[in-house]
């Protein structure tokens, strides 16, 4: 561990997750299994989604057996419909949700142009308009949390240092698909929609921060990219619950972290007519599904 990864785990030992409850997206297997097996650790129920119920109840016991409450709820990203009603299932089961952390990502052959069930490009689909919509459709519950506890709530989206700006003549990439090019521009959306949430909500009330968690991970996505790993999981798992848990990060909101460090992302993310139109195709594409809860 090098020294800007110590000095950043030691100032971690003031902050507490105990009474407060944590959402893990893509939690079954490569850094979602390990951010959930770390937080286990930390005291907090832990809310745990999967697409695949084999895979969530395997995790779900072995957070269980290392002292967590937790609970899991299952839901297939590359459809809205699914997203907003995994939404509706937590906001009636749930009393409070204090930490969102966004770590689902499209699992498809990079080679293959292939589409969400609404049509979408599915990198695009599960990696920004998925997260865009459940964070809209729980904000009324994180509000009332962080209201509650008088810490501010927490929006973690795990991003990439992959990053590419959309074309948005061809948003779905029917011209000319490339898959890696696919993630990159959907990661980028995702940091871009982070910084517009960041500027829009109150940072007393909800903090919404992004991050590049380690280069080339030991994942099945990184491999199916045909790039080798360089890292194992673990390294990406500390830059991660930081922003999670960090008392020192209370009230930052609007920021992109690459792990530790906080960065500058792609020029494009801060550009405002960018920033503005891809806004609004964002909301124009998830409109049918993020009306509020009943």
């Amino acid at each position: 561990m090098n020294n800007d990864s110590a000095l950043h785990d030691s100032s971690l030992d003031d902050a507490s997750l105990h009474g407060r409850t944590v959402l893990v997206t893509g939690a079954t297997q490569g850094l979602g299994r390990a951010l959930a097996l770390d937080l286990a650790g930390e005291g907090a129920t832990l809310l745990l989604h999967g697409r695949n119920s084999e895979r969530l109840e395997k995790v779900l016991a072995e957070v269980r057996a290392a002292g967590a409450e937790a609970r899991g709820y299952l839901a297939d990203f590359s459809d809205l419909a699914q997203v907003r009603a995994l939404a509706q299932q937590i906001a009636e089961a749930e009393p409070e949700l204090d930490v969102l952390v966004h770590n689902a990502i499209a699992r498809n052959d990079p080679k293959l142009r292939q589409l969400s069930t609404q049509g979408y490009e599915l990198q695009l689909a599960v990696n920004h308009l998925a997260p865009w919509t459940l964070t809209t459709l729980l904000l009324p519950l994180l509000r009332a949390s962080g209201e509650r506890s008088g810490r501010a709530s927490r929006v973690v989206n795990v991003a990439s240092m992959g990053q590419a700006p959309l074309d948005l003549a061809d948003p779905m990439m029917e011209q000319e698909y490339d898959g890696l090019t696919a993630y990159c521009r959907s990661k980028l959306a995702l940091i871009m929609a982070t910084f517009d949430l960041g500027a829009e909500l109150p940072a007393h009330e909800v903090t919404v921060n992004t991050l590049h968690p380690a280069h080339l991970m030991d994942t099945e996505g990184v491999r199916a990219f045909g790039l080798v790993p360089a890292v194992s999981v673990a390294e990406g798992v500390r830059p991660t619950v930081r922003l999670v848990t960090d008392p020192e990060l209370a009230g930052v909101t609007g920021r992109y972290f690459d792990r530790f460090t906080e960065a500058r992302a792609h020029d494009w993310a801060y550009d405002p007519a960018a920033r503005a139109e891809l806004a609004a195709l964002t909301r124009r594409l998830t409109a049918p599904f993020t009306a509020p809860l009943d």
